[in-house]
């Protein structure tokens, strides 16, 4: 079959490794290299005796720790899609439900997963070593 000069399309000639996705594919994080998407990894800032101490506004992928050493209750941070909304999660074993951390001193691990919904928008991700690792039920605004 011999294609005419009006039925030409660039996107059918390149190949296949070097062709973009069709557009609905490009709104998904998980489909752009890792290097484009690139996030630093979550850190602790510091501790806190009380929820009242906790800055207002805290620098990017980190995090604060309320209570003692010994004895955490609460960890804060900015959740990682950038809306603006703060998510803090119970550390208390007492308390349920209750989240493990682990990394202080290192990028920060938290099981199980962080799953925030507020009627607009779901976030929904684990953060292992410190990198946020997105759940495909995830979405905005």
């Amino acid at each position: 079959m011999k294609i005419r000069w009006w039925q030409w399309r660039w996107l059918d000639w390149l190949p296949q490794w070097l062709a973009p996705p069709p557009q609905w594919q490009w709104k998904r994080p998980d489909w752009l290299p890792q290097w484009l998407t690139h996030q630093p990894p979550l850190y602790c800032l510091g501790r806190v005796e009380s929820a009242d101490e906790i800055p207002e506004k805290l620098p990017s992928n980190t995090a604060v720790v309320v209570g003692t050493l010994i004895r955490p209750k609460w960890i804060a941070f900015d959740c990682p899609c950038r809306s603006g909304h703060r998510i803090m999660l119970n550390l208390d074993r007492g308390r349920s439900p209750f989240w493990k951390l682990s990394g202080v001193a290192t990028p920060l691990s938290l099981s199980p997963s962080v799953n925030y919904y507020d009627g607009r928008r779901r976030c929904h991700y684990f953060i292992r070593n410190g990198k946020v690792d997105w759940m495909k039920d995830s979405f905005g605004e």
